[in-house]
């Protein structure tokens, strides 16, 4: 129903537990190269359990050839510099949720690209830089989900 797009993640436990929550959510995972770690990495299989087998994921080479494979969508680019706040979308089903790298989040130019429809944030305290990467995504989708009443659930 919801895709969610890892712009170059970098920790294997984050990939590894948003591949659970594509598997438990129906959600597909997107990742876009550079990835940090390889799919044998201990960390990444732990991290996912048994739910690899589970879940829709797709390695893409660059954003431009995620987002030609995801073909149509709004595409939502969540960052501490967002002006809506995640809760204040009517998510669709087809949504593209696209998040950045653990270290610096998503650059400039991702932020700025053409199939970028907003920019997005989660409310955290004053002072605070970031939350963790799966968290983040974990949040977004289950409020997604939630406004479709957790559809096939």
């Amino acid at each position: 129903m919801f895709r969610i797009l890892f712009n170059a993640p970098e920790i294997p436990g984050n990939t590894g537990n948003a591949i659970r929550l594509a598997a438990v959510t129906g959600t597909e995972l997107h990742l876009v190269k550079p990835l940090g770690f390889d799919f044998e990495d201990a960390k990444l299989r732990r991290a996912g359990l048994d739910y690899h087998d589970l879940a829709v994921v797709t390695v893409h080479e660059d954003l431009d050839a995620a987002f030609r494979a995801l073909g149509e969508g709004r595409v939502f680019a969540y960052s501490s510099e967002g002006s809506t706040v995640y809760t204040e979308i009517a998510y669709q089903p087809g949504d593209i949720l696209m998040f950045g790298k653990e270290s610096v989040g998503l650059s400039a130019a991702d932020k700025a690209h053409p199939r970028v429809t907003d920019l997005v944030r989660l409310p955290m305290l004053q002072g605070r830089r970031s939350m963790n990467l799966a968290n983040c995504a974990s949040v977004v989708v289950f409020e997604a989900w939630r406004q479709h009443g957790f559809a096939h659930a």
